[in-house]
């Protein structure tokens, strides 16, 4: 199974429906928080806006098929409006250990499985990710332009989450971007995007524990002949929860 899955990604609008959740299928619970924000060129103020919630996700194993379904509620809150939602996002682990999505209702990237990590690790990655002694490299496509970004990845020493004992990695990438932005796809933006994060899994069981997610992006608009530096960061933050 691949570490990573398709970088973090951005948007800011709501929908969501919630999911039933059977009392016989296994719940892994979660805090979720995030910050976006952005410094765009002709606008004064710096637009943030902020989550925070929590989330529930379920497990059902089909033979050698895994399905999963998170379920985040939450409030976003900008220029001091809040806003309460739910999204569902689930995803089909495969016996060759793809993660493939099945239905996207998170359109703020909250849920543990939107995210640049893989849910749950084989045994074969698992060892070779605990065996990791010395930062390795790796590159894995820009998740605005497809672009490759260059990066390396470093074990971080085991740690307690949730009363599980979990194994840590640490990734850093960065590359070039020449494309739109998020939410001006009319707007050609040349610069940088910068990635990194740390995700921690369980032992027990090689399921996604923990993580955070940072994705930076510093440039400026293509051909406009404006100087002023265009600067977007999103960040989320996925810890477990005793429900």
């Amino acid at each position: 199974m691949s570490f990573f899955r398709n970088a973090l990604a951005v948007c800011a609008c709501l929908s969501g429906l919630a999911a039933p959740v059977r009392a016989d299928i296994p719940v892994q619970w979660y805090t979720t928080a995030g910050e976006d924000s952005f410094q765009i060129p002709g606008h004064a103020e710096r637009t943030d806006i902020v989550y925070a919630g929590r989330q529930q996700l379920s497990i059902e194993r089909q033979g050698s098929v895994t399905r999963f379904i998170a379920t985040v509620t939450y409030d976003r809150r900008e220029s001091g409006a809040a806003t309460h939602a739910t999204s569902v996002f689930s995803s089909k682990l495969l016996a060759d250990g793809e993660q493939r999505d099945e239905s996207g209702g998170d359109p703020d990237y909250l849920t543990i499985l939107h995210q640049p990590f893989s849910i749950e690790l084989d045994a074969p990655t698992l060892r070779d990710l605990r065996g990791l002694v010395r930062p390795v490299p790796f590159d894995f496509p820009s998740p605005m332009t497809g672009a490759t970004l260059h990066g390396s990845l470093r074990r971080l020493p085991d740690a307690m989450l949730g009363g599980h004992r979990v194994l840590g990695i640490a990734f850093e990438a960065r590359g070039p971007l020449n494309g739109s932005l998020p939410e001006r796809p009319e707007t050609a933006l040349s610069g940088t995007i910068t990635m990194n994060g740390t995700a921690y899994y369980a032992y027990a069981d090689a399921l996604l524990t923990a993580l955070d997610a940072t994705l930076q992006i510093v440039g400026r608009v293509a051909n406009s002949g404006q100087n002023d530096a265009v600067t977007i960061v999103y960040k989320r933050t996925i810890r477990p929860q005793t429900p």
